[in-house]
C-alpha cells in the first residue's frame, strides 16, 4: 500500500506538470490557466449538483427504513471527485469528472460492495464459520483468559 500511495505522490504531479507544459506550449500559459480554472469552476458546480442529488437519494432511501450504504459510499466517491476537480490540472480533472457520472460512480459502489466482507448485493452473505451445519475452513481464533496456577 505504501509503494502505491509513494507512486501516485510522485507520478501524478509528474503528469500534471508535463500536460500543464504540453496545453502551454500549444495554446499558450493565459488560456491553459483559464481553462484550469474554468474546469475547476465547472467541476464545484457539477459536484453541488450530484452531492444535492445524492443527498436527496439517502433521504428517500432512509425514508423506507432501507440502510443508504451505495448512497454514502457514492457520497464518499464525490468528495473523492471534489477534490480531484479543485487540484489544478487536466489529469486530475479528467478523473475528477470521470467519477462525477452518476452511471460510473453507481457501478464502482456496487462492485467495492461486492468485493467486500461487509455486505453482499442481493441479500448474499458470506458464510459465517461459527455456523454448526458446517465445519469451519481453516483455522479458528478462540478468544479467552489464561491464568497460570503453579
Amino acid at each position: 500500500m505504501f509503494r502505491l500511495l509513494l507512486l501516485l505522490f510522485i507520478s501524478v504531479p509528474v503528469i500534471e506538470i508535463y500536460l500543464l507544459i504540453q496545453v502551454g506550449s500549444v495554446i499558450g500559459a493565459l488560456p491553459t490557466i483559464g481553462m484550469v480554472i474554468f474546469t475547476a469552476v465547472l467541476g464545484a458546480y457539477l459536484l453541488k449538483q450530484q452531492g444535492l442529488s445524492t443527498i436527496a437519494s439517502v433521504q428517500n432511501t432512509v425514508g423506507r427504513g432501507e440502510i443508504p450504504a451505495i448512497e454514502l459510499l457514492e457520497g464518499l466517491i464525490l468528495i473523492v471527485a471534489g477534490a480531484l476537480l479543485l487540484t489544478p490540472g487536466f489529469f486530475t480533472d479528467t478523473i475528477g469528472f470521470i467519477l462525477l457520472t452518476p452511471l460510473l460512480r453507481r457501478r464502482m459502489v456496487v462492485w467495492l460492495l461486492s468485493h467486500s466482507n461487509i455486505i453482499r448485493p442481493m441479500g448474499r452473505r458470506r458464510k459465517n464459520p461459527f455456523d454448526d451445519d458446517q465445519p469451519p475452513h481453516g483455522p479458528t481464533t478462540i478468544e479467552g483468559e489464561f491464568r497460570r496456577e503453579d
